[in-house]
Protein backbone atom coordinates (compact mmCIF):
# COMPACT_ATOMS: atom_id res chain seq x y z
CA UNK A 1 0.00 0.00 0.00
CA UNK A 2 2.64 1.74 0.67
CA UNK A 3 6.36 2.09 -1.97
CA UNK A 4 10.02 3.82 -1.77
CA UNK A 5 11.39 3.87 -4.65
CA UNK A 6 15.19 4.35 -3.64
CA UNK A 7 18.53 4.42 -5.76
CA UNK A 8 21.78 3.90 -3.36
CA UNK A 9 19.53 5.08 -0.36
CA UNK A 10 17.87 7.85 -1.59
CA UNK A 11 14.51 7.98 -1.72
CA UNK A 12 13.69 8.96 -5.54
CA UNK A 13 9.38 8.78 -4.96
CA UNK A 14 7.07 7.52 -2.68
CA UNK A 15 3.40 5.85 -4.09
CA UNK A 16 0.95 5.97 -1.54
CA UNK A 17 -2.08 3.58 -2.45
CA UNK A 18 -5.16 4.47 -3.11
CA UNK A 19 -6.24 1.35 -0.64
CA UNK A 20 -3.82 3.01 1.81
CA UNK A 21 -5.86 2.58 5.15
CA UNK A 22 -4.34 3.64 8.95
CA UNK A 23 -5.36 5.27 12.14
CA UNK A 24 -4.50 8.68 13.06
CA UNK A 25 -1.91 10.64 11.06
CA UNK A 26 0.84 9.31 9.13
CA UNK A 27 4.02 11.38 7.38
CA UNK A 28 5.81 9.32 4.76
CA UNK A 29 8.51 11.74 4.25
CA UNK A 30 11.66 12.80 6.00
CA UNK A 31 11.53 16.09 7.98
CA UNK A 32 14.28 17.65 5.68
CA UNK A 33 12.19 16.98 2.34
CA UNK A 34 11.01 20.49 1.09
CA UNK A 35 7.53 18.79 0.24
CA UNK A 36 6.10 16.52 2.54
CA UNK A 37 3.54 13.65 2.03
CA UNK A 38 1.34 13.01 4.89
CA UNK A 39 -2.28 10.62 5.75
CA UNK A 40 -5.05 11.81 7.48
CA UNK A 41 -7.95 9.20 8.73
CA UNK A 42 -9.73 11.34 11.59
CA UNK A 43 -13.10 9.95 12.95
CA UNK A 44 -16.48 11.94 12.25
CA UNK A 45 -16.18 15.09 15.14
CA UNK A 46 -12.66 14.96 15.58
CA UNK A 47 -11.48 18.41 15.65
CA UNK A 48 -8.22 20.24 13.96
CA UNK A 49 -7.92 23.46 16.17
CA UNK A 50 -7.48 27.15 13.56
CA UNK A 51 -4.23 27.67 12.75
CA UNK A 52 -2.05 29.94 10.65
CA UNK A 53 1.37 28.59 9.46
CA UNK A 54 4.12 31.15 10.58
CA UNK A 55 6.73 32.43 8.13
CA UNK A 56 9.70 30.30 8.09
CA UNK A 57 12.68 30.98 5.93
CA UNK A 58 13.14 28.07 3.44
CA UNK A 59 15.57 26.88 0.64
CA UNK A 60 14.30 24.80 -2.02
CA UNK A 61 17.19 23.45 -4.54
CA UNK A 62 15.34 20.80 -6.16
CA UNK A 63 11.34 20.97 -7.11
CA UNK A 64 9.46 17.87 -5.73
CA UNK A 65 6.22 16.72 -6.95
CA UNK A 66 3.04 15.52 -6.03
CA UNK A 67 0.71 13.57 -8.04
CA UNK A 68 -2.97 12.33 -7.34
CA UNK A 69 -4.43 10.18 -9.96
CA UNK A 70 -7.86 11.08 -10.01
CA UNK A 71 -9.46 8.57 -12.81
CA UNK A 72 -7.07 6.65 -15.44
CA UNK A 73 -3.76 4.79 -15.08
CA UNK A 74 0.02 5.85 -16.04
CA UNK A 75 3.20 3.83 -15.98
CA UNK A 76 5.53 6.26 -14.08
CA UNK A 77 9.02 5.80 -15.36
CA UNK A 78 12.03 6.17 -12.88
CA UNK A 79 15.31 7.51 -13.81
CA UNK A 80 19.00 8.35 -11.76
CA UNK A 81 19.52 11.99 -11.70
CA UNK A 82 22.35 10.81 -14.56
CA UNK A 83 19.41 9.97 -16.86
CA UNK A 84 19.67 6.42 -16.58
CA UNK A 85 16.69 4.21 -16.19
CA UNK A 86 16.16 2.27 -13.15
CA UNK A 87 12.35 0.71 -13.69
CA UNK A 88 8.81 1.74 -13.54
CA UNK A 89 5.20 1.77 -11.77
CA UNK A 90 2.05 1.66 -12.98
CA UNK A 91 -0.66 4.03 -10.91
CA UNK A 92 -4.47 3.87 -11.39
CA UNK A 93 -7.55 5.91 -9.87
CA UNK A 94 -6.90 7.16 -6.07
CA UNK A 95 -3.11 6.67 -6.12
CA UNK A 96 -0.88 9.54 -5.23
CA UNK A 97 3.02 9.81 -5.67
CA UNK A 98 5.60 12.67 -4.17
CA UNK A 99 8.42 12.67 -6.65
CA UNK A 100 11.70 13.57 -4.77
CA UNK A 101 14.96 13.03 -6.58
CA UNK A 102 15.87 11.73 -9.81
CA UNK A 103 14.42 11.81 -13.27
CA UNK A 104 10.96 10.45 -14.13
CA UNK A 105 8.35 10.56 -17.67
CA UNK A 106 4.79 9.31 -18.16
CA UNK A 107 2.93 7.82 -20.43
CA UNK A 108 -0.61 7.54 -20.18
CA UNK A 109 -2.34 3.87 -20.26
CA UNK A 110 -5.74 5.38 -20.80
CA UNK A 111 -7.32 8.43 -20.35
CA UNK A 112 -5.79 10.17 -17.36
CA UNK A 113 -6.68 12.90 -15.10
CA UNK A 114 -4.00 13.85 -12.26
CA UNK A 115 -3.60 17.00 -10.18
CA UNK A 116 -0.29 18.22 -9.46
CA UNK A 117 1.59 20.11 -6.38
CA UNK A 118 4.50 21.49 -6.81
CA UNK A 119 6.56 24.43 -4.52
CA UNK A 120 6.69 27.43 -6.85
CA UNK A 121 7.79 29.65 -8.69
CA UNK A 122 7.64 28.29 -11.27
CA UNK A 123 11.72 28.76 -12.99
CA UNK A 124 10.32 28.09 -16.69
CA UNK A 125 13.44 26.98 -18.57
CA UNK A 126 15.95 26.93 -16.20
CA UNK A 127 13.05 24.40 -14.19
CA UNK A 128 13.98 21.01 -16.02
CA UNK A 129 16.10 19.23 -18.25
CA UNK A 130 14.26 16.74 -20.73
CA UNK A 131 16.00 14.02 -22.37
CA UNK A 132 15.69 10.53 -24.18
CA UNK A 133 13.52 8.10 -22.58
CA UNK A 134 13.52 4.36 -22.32
CA UNK A 135 11.90 2.39 -25.24
CA UNK A 136 9.00 0.61 -24.51
CA UNK A 137 10.64 -2.92 -25.13
CA UNK A 138 12.89 -1.97 -21.87
CA UNK A 139 10.38 -0.95 -19.51
CA UNK A 140 10.73 -3.33 -15.99
CA UNK A 141 7.26 -2.93 -13.80
CA UNK A 142 8.22 -5.50 -10.85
Amino acid sequence: MLEEITLLGRCLAVILRSRYESEGIQFFTPDDFSQQLGYMNRPQGYVIPPHVHNPVPREVQYTKEVLFIKTGRVRVDFYSDDQIYIESRILESGDVILLAYGGHGFEMLEPTEMIEVKQGPYAGGQDKTRFEGISRDAIIVP
